[in-house]
């Protein structure tokens, strides 16, 4: 983990996309870009999407801010205590939706969630996605810049 104040750092020098990599226990692979803008401290790093493409279907909210929040700091982001009852700091809009930060556990017998516990990603509608391993990442836009 970067860590959010050198990738706020990082964000202020151009236009860059957010890339989501995910792979679950059975070794299924899947991605979803978006457009982003991330704040900075004084708004707790709020974060906005927007989908540009992927082959998983959108667990996170478009156009909102949503705030970076953790156990320790509160639940700035719903008042509704997930960052208690989900490990790791999230970016929630709801309870449910994803976890990229939570515990590392490996499913129970058949594949079964733990629900909030561990890494996963769930659609609006659809299944809950327990995940393997996860990679988020962020490139420039204009990748002629780097040539």
């Amino acid at each position: 983990w970067l860590g959010l104040k050198k990738i706020y750092s990082i964000t202020q020098q151009g236009n860059y996309l957010l890339r989501i990599e995910l792979q679950d226990w059975r070794g299924n692979r899947r991605h979803i870009e978006y457009s982003f803008s991330l704040g900075g401290p004084s708004t707790n790093f709020t974060l906005q999407l927007s989908r540009m493409s992927g082959s998983i279907p959108n667990a996170l909210p478009e156009h909102a801010r949503l705030r970076f929040s953790t156990a320790d700091r509160g639940d700035t982001a719903t008042g509704s205590g997930c960052p208690q009852s989900h490990p790791g700091g999230w970016w929630h809009s709801e309870c449910e939706e994803t976890n990229l930060n939570g515990n590392y556990v490996t499913p129970r017998s058949r594949g079964r969630l733990d629900r909030g516990k561990g890494l996963y990603w769930k659609p609006k509608k659809g299944r809950y996605y327990l995940l393997k391993s996860t990679k988020i990442m962020i490139h420039p836009t204009d990748l002629k810049s780097f040539y």
